[in-house]
């Protein structure tokens, strides 16, 4: 179900110009023309995602409809074709999110980002990093609003900890002055483990020091910004250093990650298997007379057989590398003992041997075959094992596993 936005605006053009706009970025627009209207929708059982609102409607010439909608504790944005400081203060410090003027496509064109930011920002959490209770409480609320999640340290030691036992924090906000340990010297421990685009740091201070900005960079932060700073400033700083992360990750997916199955690529499983002292077990996993598949029901029957096999795989071995390595064949490197690792192939091939994949109006069966080894040695002599085993349960009849 795409996420439902409250959009109250009288303008028809504009109604059906946010309708596209907001229908192509995966969101339902729900309209109201006026405050009357916008009233008798919020009573009723809508789960709005946040609102857009019209600063000057026909009932409501004065912004009105934005403290109804926020008594409604409903997250809005308001478009305004008037501006002056007189009343962006004045919309700004009821609580909204943003105001955007409706004076160009460009302007308004940051809107979708802005909802895209918002619906994103659900899975993410952050850090605040603040000695000042005041201060703290401030940036929490305003990361609040951005649909974060929020935990708190008064320190850069507490910060640390909290850290080390909270493995899902996307973002920390950082003053620089705080006991204990300063901001800088959290930064440069922090970045010890996570890169830039593990975890993004926004640094702040109220320091005169115009060298600051240098030194929280060079340590480490994405960003950095003196206090006092607005609300404005704060948001947009925010949502580019967390829409550079999600660019990041989306880009190392596309190098690293099989579009068709979600599975590592060859590129990512030669990157980033270990090598080391010990024995190590390495499997190839090859679909047994997959062209056949490919012939009787097309690529897409080929693809879906793929998809489903991956995911067998995937699921069998959560703590494995599991990548394709091109076509019908997949390779699995698991690090632990050997006797787990072929019990658990043996329940990926007998699993795979008795699916009734879905397609279309039919069913595909198919089954798999695989070869095994436990050794030391080079992950390409490895993987050549591994191989040359596959080979021999091709050779033996297919659906079969030979290890060595």
């Amino acid at each position: 179900m795409p996420y439902q936005v409250l959009v109250v605006e009288d303008s028809r053009t504009f109604r059906h110009y946010l309708k596209d706009q907001l229908q192509q970025a995966g969101f339902e627009a729900i309209f109201a023309t006026t405050l009357a209207q916008a009233q008798s929708l919020l009573i009723q059982p809508h789960a709005f995602f946040c609102a857009i609102l019209d600063y000057c409607l026909p009932d409501a010439e004065n912004g009105e409809i934005i403290d109804v909608v926020l008594s409604h504790e409903l997250k809005s944005i308001v478009l305004t074709a008037q501006y002056n400081d007189q009343i962006r203060e004045q919309i700004l410090t009821k609580g909204v999110l943003d105001y955007l003027l409706k004076d160009s496509p460009a302007s308004i064109a940051y809107l979708i980002p802005l909802l895209q930011r918002l619906k994103a920002n659900i899975g993410y959490k952050a850090l605040v990093v603040e000695d000042s209770p005041t201060i703290r409480r401030h940036i929490c609320q305003l990361l609040e609003k951005q649909n974060l999640t929020v935990i708190e340290a008064e320190d850069g030691e507490q910060a640390l900890t909290l850290l080390a036992k909270a493995d899902d924090i996307s973002l920390i906000i950082a003053d620089n002055d705080m006991p204990k340990k300063d901001g800088i010297t959290m930064i440069q421990e922090i970045r010890h483990q996570y890169n830039r685009d593990d975890i993004a740091i926004l640094g702040l201070s109220a320091s005169n020091d115009h060298t600051l900005t240098a030194q929280f960079l060079k340590a480490g932060a994405n960003d950095f910004l003196y206090k006092p700073f607005n609300q404005e400033e704060f948001y947009c700083r925010i949502h580019h250093i967390l829409n550079m992360k999600d660019n990041a990750k989306q880009l190392y997916k596309m190098a690293n990650q099989d579009t068709l199955t979600g599975l590592w690529n060859r590129r990512y499983f030669f990157a980033n298997t270990p090598t080391t002292k010990a024995k190590q077990n390495i499997a190839m996993v090859d679909i047994d007379h997959f062209k056949k598949v490919n012939d009787s029901y097309g690529h897409d029957g080929g693809d879906t057989v793929l998809v489903t096999i991956s995911k067998v795989i995937a699921a069998h071995f959560p703590e494995a590398i599991v990548a394709r390595f091109g076509g019908e064949e997949f390779c699995i490197y698991y690090n632990g003992p050997q006797r787990l690792f072929l019990q658990t192939l043996e329940l990926v091939r007998t699993r795979i041997a008795t699916l009734n994949i879905p397609y279309q109006d039919t069913y595909i069966k198919v089954t798999i075959s695989i070869g095994a080894v436990y050794a030391h040695n080079t992950l390409n002599l490895l993987i050549k094992q591994a191989d040359d085993n596959l080979y021999l349960a091709k050779q033996q009849g297919r659906n079969c596993l030979v290890q060595s």
